[in-house]
């Protein structure tokens, strides 16, 4: 079948994206890549298509479908929307995803080679031909230019050939293998796809299984959509589908893995959202106003997500008294702390559930798995707080330490507490050695940035304290408000105040954090915490801003202008302070500023991090682990200029 033909299909319905497919991932390198194949009329591959009755064909878009039967997309997609989106010069009605992948794709006549739009290069000269143009208004006013000037008048008939040749890839024949059958069910069809598209962007498990939910209810992934964007906007914005999907599998089946949904019918499936939604709810506010973790930079350990809500399931959506959620939110902390999930995410689930199904006391034997992991002890060590940065695990343990600890205010002498949180006195990370001083002493990064150094304010008391010395700044507030800097596990020997003595500073302040969680943590155990009045619903409180960052407030503000960035292009934004694991041994290697695991187009590039003044340490851990890295914003923005989306539609 032509390439016009296949377009001509696509507009009136009768071929289509199952809506199982993800969305176009296809980067500008491909795109010419393709183009220039199909120039030189090399092979490009087949088209692979699902024929299936239309009233059961559940497809991408809202574009009518043909009546009677329709060939659904299964190996193609990529270069199909690709071939749409240049020749017609707009996209297909099933699109979703970045245009600028194939816009303003340009022609040389003379190096027969294709390039993105670039104005210096390009602009007033006639030997770049703007691809779309010609295919939708044909080669003729293309043609003048070389025409009416002598200087290419030796070359006319040759660009004639070229741009015919151009013109003509509309015609280029594809050969289509149609899968049929009224036995060829989702899975088998998604398996096909699967073994056919190897080479290409495979569907992972949680895509594989969100397609086969998808099949049998396609308002799924809308309404699955809705519930993390609800989530979003209370502040927890790192969730993902895969991640909900996950959770509801445990939910509905107490099982880790999703082949538990196989037979999972639609209205078990919408029941299973719901509970869902009610079983997370509970659990973020109980994080929330028991641990004060209010927002996704202090999250943490977010696939422990599902053995909770499948103990709440099992338990009718309610727990018993406070003591038990203490009991259940005592595991939840050390699954963070000691990297639980960081390795291998469903067989540790699998385990973790089977507890819950088989135990007679399954929050104890939770508990005793991971001390087991720990030889046997839970304690936090004094060297548990030496790492550094807010991508540390402990750095959220010392802000729930802040919030639930009785730490108080320096400027009010109040305790910081959930109630003080609103936009006037949300916490704010402080160094209490002042960066600069540090650097100047010749302290590195890593211990410029230790956890020890950290703690957190109010912003109206941070911006009181400023860049001043600690011996000037706690005897101030020490007169001001007797204790209240000792609440913060501030060492109050004088010396230690002073710079010279500041890795002393950070060993005797270990140990006083270390003291304090597990008096905390042991108290929650012990359910020797007192109840609070937690809320109903997680929208009735505050939203917590992300507080403070590794280094200062403007490289916090260039991280989050780079991913506002991004999300203006239609891009996926990075995940900030990524902890950056060993997936053989669950160890933590680094933590990374802002970081895309899986490429800026997934499967398709390659890991990359964005890491302002970083050590040469952590470049070198960052690389080893197959990262590409960019020392600035401006120097990721360019790399994404040239190598996704092309220097003319990046600004």
């Amino acid at each position: 079948m032509k390439v016009s033909t296949i377009l001509d299909q696509i507009d009136v319905g009768a071929m289509a994206l199952p809506q199982f497919q993800r969305g176009y991932v296809w980067t500008r390198d491909q795109v010419k890549a393709l183009m220039a194949s199909l120039y030189k009329r090399y092979p490009v591959g087949s088209l692979l298509v699902w024929v299936t009755k239309t009233e059961n064909a559940q497809t991408r878009g809202d574009g009518p479908l043909q009546p009677g039967s329709i060939e659904l997309l299964l190996d193609g997609q990529q270069r199909v929307t690709s071939l749409y989106g240049i020749v017609r010069g707009t996209t297909p009605k099933f699109f979703e995803g970045n245009v600028q992948a194939f816009t303003g794709l340009y022609f040389n006549i003379e190096e027969q080679s294709f390039e993105f739009y670039m104005t210096q290069k390009m602009k007033d000269n006639p030997l770049w031909i703007n691809v779309s143009e010609v295919m939708k208004n044909g080669i003729g006013k293309f043609i003048t230019p070389f025409t009416s000037n002598p200087e290419y008048s030796e070359k006319v008939n040759e660009y004639i050939n070229r741009l015919s040749r151009l013109h003509d890839i509309r015609d280029v024949e594809f050969h289509i293998e149609q899968v049929t059958g009224e036995d060829k069910t989702i899975d088998i069809v998604v398996d096909i796809f699967n073994q056919v598209n190897s080479g290409g962007t495979k569907l992972s498990k949680g895509d594989l299984a969100l397609a086969r939910v998808c099949a049998a209810w396609p308002e799924a992934r809308d309404k699955m959509k809705s519930v993390l964007n609800r989530w979003s906007s209370a502040g927890f914005g790192n969730l993902r589908l895969e991640w909900l999907l996950r959770v509801m599998t445990a939910v509905m089946t107490g099982e880790a893995y999703f082949s538990a949904l196989r037979n999972i019918d639609v209205p078990t499936l919408q029941t299973g959202l719901e509970k869902t939604e009610k079983r997370v709810d509970k659990i973020l506010n109980q994080i929330s106003s028991r641990l004060g973790l209010d927002h996704s930079g202090v999250l943490g350990s977010v696939f422990a997500f599902p053995i909770m809500a499948r103990f709440l399931e099992i338990n009718g959506g309610k727990l018993k008294d406070y003591k038990q959620w203490d009991k259940l939110l005592y595991w939840y902390i050390h699954t963070l702390l000691w990297g639980r999930y960081a390795g291998s995410t469903e067989s540790v689930m699998s385990q973790d559930l089977n507890v819950l199904q088989n135990s007679s006391d399954p929050l104890t034997d939770l508990i005793g798995i991971l001390k087991q992991g720990r030889g046997g002890d839970l304690k936090v060590n004094p060297n548990d707080f030496n790492s550094w940065s807010i991508g540390s695990r402990f750095y959220p343990l010392l802000y729930m330490m802040t919030r639930v600890q009785h730490a108080r205010d320096w400027e009010t002498g109040i305790e910081i507490s959930n109630h003080l949180l609103g936009k006037l006195s949300r916490l704010q990370v402080h160094h209490i050695f002042p960066r600069g001083v540090l650097y100047k002493a010749g302290y590195t990064k890593a211990q410029v940035n230790a956890i020890a150094n950290f703690t957190f304010l109010t912003q109206e008391t941070n911006l009181a304290v400023s860049d001043r010395m600690p011996e000037e700044y706690f005897e101030f507030y020490e007169r001001k408000q007797p204790g209240s800097i000792k609440s913060h596990w501030i060492p109050m020997d004088r010396d230690l105040w002073k710079v010279d003595n500041y890795l002393e500073f950070l060993e005797v302040r270990r140990g006083l954090l270390a003291e304090a969680a597990n008096l905390f943590l042991d108290s929650l155990l012990a359910g020797d915490v007192p109840a609070t009045n937690v809320v109903e619903s997680v929208f009735e409180k505050p939203i917590s801003d992300l507080p403070g960052n590794i280094e200062s407030q403007s490289e916090e503000d260039a991280l989050n202008e780079c991913n506002q960035w991004m999300a203006r292009h239609y891009l996926p934004e990075g995940e900030y302070s990524f902890e950056l694991v060993d997936k053989t041994t669950g160890e933590s290697l680094a933590y990374l500023d802002l970081a895309w695991p899986e490429g800026v187009q997934e499967k398709y590039s390659t890991p990359v991090a964005v890491l302002i003044g970083e050590e040469d340490k952590t470049l070198e851990i960052a690389n080893k682990a197959g990262y590409r890295c960019f020392s600035s914003v401006e120097d990721f923005k360019k790399y994404i200029h040239d190598e996704i989306i092309g220097p003319n539609n990046g600004k």
